[in-house]
């Protein structure tokens, strides 16, 4: 049942406008848009995430405001795990259908 009713969906013409207008067009902005949003955090995550996180530690203990506070939380909520592989697959797949 389950089946047939994606068959019909995948089908429909509708569905396929509706996909098709959901892509971005393919300029510069676009590609700098995903790049910037999901491949350079991840990558920065990998390689730097670490330091990161342990910068924000510190600085925490010392941060005086409330702002202050919220940025270096957020700071190791972001880089305390490292990277993630998943996001970084999703940056590389809008990347692909981006330009495919």
């Amino acid at each position: 049942m389950m089946k047939t009713k994606v068959k019909k969906a995948v089908n429909n013409p509708k569905v396929k406008e509706a996909v098709r207008s959901m892509k971005p067009t393919k300029t510069i902005w676009g590609f700098l848009g995903v790049v910037l949003f999901f491949i350079i955090p991840e990558l920065i995550a990998f390689g730097w995430g670490e330091e990161i996180t342990r910068f924000a530690k510190e600085a925490l203990l010392h941060a005086d405001t409330a702002a202050l506070k919220a940025y270096y939380n957020a700071l190791i909520f972001l880089f305390e795990d490292g990277g993630s592989w998943i996001n970084l697959g999703i940056g590389v797949a809008f990347l692909v259908w981006l330009f495919v």
